[in-house]
């Protein structure tokens, strides 16, 4: 059995699995310790940060075919791509075959900068986006000047049109409605050999999404979904109409309906700094887990 070192642990490898999903980060943008915060939250984790708590990104890895694919360009970039390196069994660099982007939330598309002249001067990565992202990336500086200087190369997705990866792997992207103020926002699945997963970091109130969520996690083996919020008294200073991800307790509530099996397709991942299912010894986790939902960890490797 293979290895690979995440945070001072050793972690098995699937290395079987031609196909598999590697979670390369759980936090919401902003990361945790989140700036300026003086909760307790983040009081001990500004002395002694804790290396599991990076910003929401997955990786994908094709064993058959030696590539390896990146979802979201996050603050924390450089060290996740070099886990996602780490998993590989294959000989690579640190740069993916290609970088997947949802939307222009910094969380989510800043660490192109990390490709620039100023870091990588990388050469021609695929980075793969949506008409309006794709629009903004090269309209707007300083990423347009990756454009530019050619240390990325754009490549165009279409909603709910499949890209094919390979002949036993396919990326659907689909639209979900998020504050969209620079691009829209899009969620992907994952087709693989033998499963599939959604990975959906931002949306708004399941219920304003003009899709059953129910529908799209029974179709599906894994659901990686939006959990920024546990419930409404960690915002209690903000206007929820500037942020209205759904809560946890809400989407608990609404995937009620599910049976055991479908429930444990779900995952919860983007959490925000205050959340509670940061902590895993927190009571949050034990009432998600009691009823049979997932709380997605730093290091986890899902077989596609």
């Amino acid at each position: 059995m293979k290895y690979f070192l995440i945070a001072f642990a050793f972690i098995p490898l699937l290395a079987f699995a031609q196909v598999k999903l590697v979670v390369l980060g759980t936090v919401q943008d902003g990361g945790s310790p989140h700036i300026g915060c003086e909760k307790k939250c983040c009081e001990a984790l500004f002395e002694n940060p804790d290396p599991n708590r990076m910003v929401v990104s997955f990786g994908l890895i094709n064993e058959s075919t030696k590539e390896k694919f990146i979802f979201e360009a996050t603050p924390d970039f450089s060290r996740q791509l070099e886990i996602l390196k780490s998993n590989c069994s294959f000989e690579t660099s640190a740069i993916p075959n290609g970088i997947f982007l949802t939307h222009a939330h910094i969380g989510h598309y800043t660490g192109l900068m990390y490709l620039g002249r100023e870091a990588k001067g990388a050469s021609n990565v695929p980075v793969y986006a949506m008409p309006k992202m794709k629009t903004f990336l090269e309209t707007n500086g300083p990423w347009s000047q990756l454009v530019e200087l050619q240390n990325i190369k754009l490549r165009s997705l279409t909603n709910k049109v499949p890209l094919q990866l390979a002949e036993d792997l396919a990326i659907i992207p689909f639209k979900v409605p998020h504050r969209d103020e620079y691009s829209e926002t899009v969620g992907f699945k994952f087709i693989g050999p033998n499963k599939s997963a959604l990975f959906i970091p931002d949306i708004d109130k399941w219920e304003k999404w003009w899709v059953d969520i129910i529908q799209e996690i029974e179709k599906v083996d894994f659901a990686f979904l939006d959990a920024t919020f546990f419930d409404a008294e960690e915002i209690g200073y903000r206007d929820i109409k500037e942020i209205p991800h759904p809560f946890v307790i809400e989407s608990m509530k609404y995937f009620e309906r599910l049976n055991e099996k479908e429930k444990s397709k779900v995952y919860f991942i983007h959490f925000n700094h205050t959340n509670p299912l940061l902590n895993l010894n927190s009571s949050a986790n034990k009432i998600a887990e009691d009823k049979g939902f997932n709380v997605a960890k730093f290091g986890e490797i899902f077989e596609l």
